[in-house]
């Protein structure tokens, strides 16, 4: 394993880390920090600093845009099925379950319309 991956990953962790504990302090300062696309931007990097293939960057954030949209339900149902009583796993489980279907949807949707990712 080469320094700069250890790099990469121990700076990747601290950015995740670190916007847990914002949470704690500061949860609506730390809502818009996780809203930013910083794990995203920061993989962009990675990938360019390590190939420097512009057509792959660009592949790669069309693909990202599109596969975005089929998670954003997940961040209004967790909420509302922990305030209608569900414990907290069993609605990240249903989160995730649902953004699942969603992204598989969302192939079927990108190849019917041609969309090649």
């Amino acid at each position: 394993m080469s320094a700069l991956l250890i790099v990469r990953a121990l700076l990747s962790g601290a950015l995740v880390v670190g916007i847990g504990e914002l949470a704690r302090r500061n949860n609506t300062a730390a809502s818009i920090v996780h809203s930013l696309p910083l794990v995203s931007l920061l993989a962009l990097i990675w990938l360019y600093t390590g190939t420097h293939d512009t057509a792959l960057i660009a592949r790669h954030m069309t693909g990202t845009f599109w596969f975005v949209l089929p998670t954003l339900p997940m961040f209004l149902a967790v909420p509302w099925l922990l305030r209608r009583g569900w414990q907290f796993w069993p609605a990240l489980g249903a989160g995730a379950l649902l953004t699942v279907v969603l992204y598989f949807l969302t192939m079927r949707l990108l190849k019917a319309a041609g969309v090649n990712l």
